[in-house]
């Protein structure tokens, strides 16, 4: 039977992540990177695609679980007739190869264990050479090879292209597994001690999220997020995934099902912002090269989104021999929204450099110049339709947030300069830029028979993404634009007490057929703009209902679907999180001002 979305938690080394089940199986993991191929695909077809399963023989599903004080170490409880266990799975920094980790320790009486490990490389596609080696077992196809092994040895068998083992624990009794991927090519890495790895992992997320500056309300469901962000990044780079799975859907059974194993450029000022609140000065920098790394070149090259080391080719394909999480095709690898047209990016590249520079983080000598080439081909291109921030694959429009964004971009230059007239740079030019965008969007995005924004030039639909009109600084909150557009959204786009990012249905704003879920960020977009409305309350309670969605160990996919109350996307996801945590600060710095 298919699990729930958040019926899963996360594990991974900060180059790679699994999705550990709470029937205790691996469904998903993919080495050596995020966006390499998965050897454990179950999530996305069955068994046979991929899994590794570690549980009481004949239990279905755990008592309970949880993560080791603030760390990314999943302890999962099972309870049985004869006695309890825990399962500590993770995966430790690497030194070189990526090792997966599952501890079985017995907690009381005895338990009878049962292992069953179906590596398939490729996403579920290929089954491996299995043959044992120096004691333990080695799976090689191609590429790959992994190697199994277990402190103290446990019995193995072969069944039906599996891998198998059965085994006890009586209370104080460990069992330690260890899976460890290298090329096949070359030699096995050390090994590495699974008890001092945990230990070390431990220390690790210890030292971490002690460095933590947040101290107010939810600061755990806080610290949840940040741990997650973390998880998300490819530490060699800096770079963060939007999330580390691809293809869970927009809708169970339905077509809208992306890959979002890649680095978005719409997720960077945000991202930033909250990493800088929070008091993650090393991450934030971390995040601001890679940036920097990734969008040098050519402005009229400037890509959505990038590969976790800055790759920029993203081909899109399918993977027909998955059916897809609960039926819900096609699977896709690769994202072909990598060759839109957006706007927006534009801005969100020019704002996040503005506050990398507005919080001291010491500014690159070249940057200043890529900003200023941004800025020419921006001034060429933003009386231009595009895609939008939603990555449409209906026609290009003239998106209302896209303009925005051009907006921004030309006033944080403008600002930039002001702060710092050493600079080169003409002032005067982007003003008249700035001035000329904001003009042409108050006359044709505006609705004034309905008082709201819209989705684009002449436009009935509504977008959620109107709500940061005021977070930019494009207009204040108190204009009654602003105010009519909040209500209007709100009005318009709530579902189940939750915010859809536009409506779907008529079918033509994105081009594809079916619904899709609420939108959690653009949910926490409303609680922000309801507070810098002057609403706090509304926006605290809709806080707290976001807040309850996390499942059982803090995680948030990219929707939630009110109606069958479960949650749908790809999971976890990085915008999710940022949202939460931006709101969270937010809020908490308005119960410290005495004028809030």
């Amino acid at each position: 039977m298919t699990q729930r979305i958040d019926d899963y938690a996360l594990i991974g080394d900060l180059q790679t992540a699994a999705l550990v089940g709470r029937d205790g199986s691996v469904d998903w993991l993919c080495l050596p990177r995020f966006d390499s191929a998965a050897c454990f695909a179950a999530i996305l077809g069955d068994e046979n695609n991929g899994h590794w399963r570690i549980a009481p023989k004949g239990a279905t599903t755990c008592a309970s679980r949880r993560y080791a004080e603030d760390s990314l170490v999943l302890e999962t409880y099972w309870e049985t007739r004869t006695g309890t266990v825990k399962v500590v799975d993770f995966m430790p920094q690497r030194d070189r190869a990526p090792d997966l980790m599952r501890i079985v320790e017995g907690v009381s009486g005895t338990v009878e264990m049962s292992a069953v490990l179906r590596l398939r490389f490729d996403y579920g596609s290929i089954v491996p050479w299995m043959r044992r080696a120096d004691g333990h077992r080695v799976a090689i196809a191609g590429p790959d090879a992994v190697w199994l092994r277990s402190e103290p040895p446990v019995k193995t068998w072969g069944q039906q292209f599996s891998t198998c083992s059965s085994f006890t624990v009586t209370a104080g009794e460990k069992v330690a597994f260890v899976l460890t991927w290298h090329p096949s090519h070359e030699p096995r890495p050390d090994l590495v001690d699974p008890y001092e790895a945990l230990e070390q992992s431990l220390a690790d997320w210890r030292e971490w999220s002690g460095r933590c500056t947040y101290r107010g309300p939810y600061r755990q469901t806080v610290l949840r997020s940040l741990i997650t962000l973390k998880a998300l990044t490819y530490a060699p780079t800096g770079g963060i995934m939007a999330a580390p799975t691809t293809s869970l859907p927009e809708e169970v059974g339905g077509v809208r099902n992306w890959d979002y194993r890649a680095c978005w450029l719409r997720d960077s000022s945000l991202t930033l912002g909250a990493l800088l609140a929070a008091g993650y000065v090393d991450e934030a920098r971390a995040w601001r090269d890679w940036l920097l790394r990734s969008v040098t070149g050519d402005p009229a090259d400037l890509q959505i989104m990038y590969g976790p080391a800055g790759e920029r080719r993203l081909p899109e394909t399918t993977l027909p021999w998955l059916r897809g999480y609960a039926d819900s095709a096609p699977v896709r690898t690769g994202n072909a929204a990598v060759d839109q047209f957006q706007l927006d990016v534009y801005g969100e590249v020019m704002d996040s450099l503005h506050r990398a520079r507005e919080a001291g983080i010491p500014a690159e000598r070249h940057a200043w110049n890529l900003q200023l080439s941004l800025l020419g081909f921006l001034e060429s291109t933003w009386r231009e339709p595009d895609e939008g921030l939603w990555e449409v694959r209906g026609p290009r429009r003239h998106f209302t947030h896209s303009k925005v964004m051009a907006w921004v971009a030309a006033d944080r230059a403008v600002r930039t300069l002001e702060e710092d007239p050493s600079l080169p740079g003409d002032a005067a030019r982007w003003r008249t830029m700035r001035d000329e965008i904001h003009a042409q969007v108050c006359a044709r995005s505006y609705d004034p028979v309905r008082n709201t924004f819209t989705q684009s030039y002449g436009s009935q639909e509504l977008d959620a993404a109107t709500l940061l009109i005021p977070q930019v600084g494009f207009l204040p909150p108190d204009d009654p634009r602003v105010v009519g557009t909040v209500d209007a959204v709100q009005a318009e786009l709530m579902h189940g007490g939750y915010l859809r990012r536009y409506s779907t249905d008529s079918g033509t704003v994105d081009g594809l057929p079916g619904q899709e879920g609420t939108f959690l960020v653009c949910s926490f977009w409303l609680a922000d703009a309801l507070r810098l409305c002057g609403r706090p309350e509304e926006a605290r309670a809709l806080f707290e209902r976001l807040v309850a969605l996390c499942n059982d160990v803090g995680l948030l996919a990219e929707e939630y679907d009110p109606v069958t109350d479960r949650q749908l996307g790809n999971f976890p996801q990085a915008f999710s999180h940022i949202g939460l945590v931006g709101t969270a600060l937010a809020l908490a710095a308005e119960d410290q001002d005495p004028a809030g």
